[in-house]
């Protein structure tokens, strides 16, 4: 089978063309490990990109990769109408059998959709309920991406939703759903967290600095908590002192020395800290699918995490994680500190988790769940012709 996956690369969004190896999303790479393990499958990874950049030609034996330049005026501001054309050109020589388009927050989903091909995209963050949730102002980007996501849902011959917090968004719009979480690089099984207990708790957060994480209000949660239990609250995660969010974030962080903020963290410098996490909390307001909490999993970490969302379809309370309510500092605070109380309790939740994590996100399982989606689509595709 013949695929064509539309996703983005990271190197032109964040400046950085000079690197020589593409790079996607957390969630899209590790399907992309998957993939390698299935050599039934050929699939063609293509990214439209605002630079012009030196790319391999194969990702893995069975992988190829296609960098296609799109210059300024073709993204958002014209409906992404160059990226658009580049692909349609670019699968005419590929000629795949489905084209699968990664996430609605650019321009992988509304390429895919108008590629010509079967096609059928994944909802990564709801960007309807994004802008929702950050009362995004009409004409900014969050508001532009979620009539973008309106626009091509229905258009699709199926969505493959992360969570049933997505199906549930999208099934007015859907022709077809299939609730299929995120993949986790396989490298992440292999930590196995061991936290120093003779030094202060470290306490994981990672996610952007924003309303919708909720770090703030998770921060003066634990004030409290901070003067009995010696802790220390690391954040991971992209932060502006450009925004009035970001400001506020960065003067709690330097009026407290038991809070840390690392910026951003490549993928080794998370699983080191994921071995020595007392546990990782994620206060989100609204969320999907967050990588961190299935890293963690798969790294024996601890999870408290906002009863909000996806994250519903990703823990069992008591059983692989912990809830809290992200709208009460009590339930926040007093949620880490009971974790904190029972570490024996802690670990046996964590192994659990961890097992649970192998069965449903490991890149094999969710590489060949989505070749039984493809052949779904195009089964029925076949079918309808007749």
């Amino acid at each position: 089978m013949r695929i064509a996956l539309l996703t983005g690369d990271s190197r032109g969004f964040f400046k950085d063309p000079g690197c020589p190896v593409p790079e996607f999303g957390t969630a899209p790479e590790a399907l992309l490990e998957g993939f390698a393990m299935a050599p039934e499958v050929e699939v063609h990874v293509v990214s439209c990109a605002r630079t012009k950049m030196n790319s391999p030609s194969k990702l893995a034996p069975n992988i190829f990769f296609h960098s296609l330049y799109v210059p300024k005026f073709g993204w958002l501001s014209t409906g992404y109408q160059g990226c658009i054309r580049v692909v349609r050109k670019k699968l005419k020589e590929i000629q795949p059998e489905i084209v699968h388009g990664q996430g609605t927050e650019r321009d992988c989903a509304v390429s895919a959709v108008f590629s010509g091909f079967p096609n059928v995209l994944t909802v990564h963050g709801n960007m309807r309920l994004i802008a929702r949730v950050n009362r995004a102002r009409p004409f900014s980007y969050a508001w532009l991406a979620a009539q973008i996501e309106s626009l091509t849902l229905p258009r699709a011959a199926g969505v493959v939703c992360i969570t049933n917090y997505t199906r549930d968004a999208v099934i007015g719009l859907a022709r077809r759903t299939w609730v299929v979480p995120n993949a986790v690089a396989a490298t992440f099984f292999e930590v196995n967290a061991e936290p120093d207990r003779g030094a202060p708790a470290s306490i994981l957060c990672v996610g952007q600095v924003c309303l919708r994480k909720n770090q703030n209000a998770f921060i003066r949660a634990l004030d409290s908590l901070a003067t009995r239990r010696k802790i220390e609250l690391r954040f991971l995660g992209g932060a502006s002192e450009q925004d009035t969010y970001g400001r506020e974030f960065l003067s709690l962080v330097r009026a407290r020395p038991w809070c840390v903020y690392g910026g951003l963290a490549n993928r080794e410098e998370l699983k080191a800290l994921l071995r020595q996490a007392a546990m990782l909390v994620l206060p989100s307001l609204e969320d999907n699918c967050p990588m961190t909490v299935l890293e963690a999993m798969a790294a024996g970490v601890p999870v408290v995490a906002a009863q909000v969302g996806g994250l519903l379809d990703l823990i069992t309370e008591g059983d692989t994680g912990f809830f809290c309510n992200p709208l009460e500092a009590f339930s926040m605070a007093g949620t880490v500190e009971r974790v904190l109380a029972d570490p024996g309790t802690a670990t046996a939740v964590a192994g659990q988790a961890k097992r649970c994590a192998q069965e449903r996100f490991h890149p094999e399982v969710i590489a060949r769940r989505h070749v039984a989606i493809y052949r779904e689509v195009l089964g029925r595709q076949a079918a309808f012709a007749k």
